[in-house]
């Protein structure tokens, strides 16, 4: 009785990685969106610190309008 030993290769493919469908658009628009966020915050604070610092070096808010008016109209 012989055997017929047949040698069989079992050659196996694994694909890995799954596939990401990323909206570019969504991601520029959520870039630009927080962009303007912040320069927008930064303004704000920038104009709310100059507004007390004229009215710490005016004397108060009165003398603030009343400074601010005479240098608008150069009286």
């Amino acid at each position: 009785m012989t055997t017929n030993t047949s040698k069989t290769n079992t050659i196996a493919k694994t694909r890995t990685g799954a596939k990401t469908n990323v909206a570019v658009e969504a991601e520029v628009s959520r870039g630009t969106l927080i962009t303007l966020g912040v320069a927008g915050a930064v303004v704000g604070i920038w104009s709310f610190a100059s507004l007390a610092a004229g009215m710490i070096a005016a004397g108060g808010p009165i003398a603030l309008v009343k400074a601010w008016f005479s240098a608008v109209t150069g009286m």
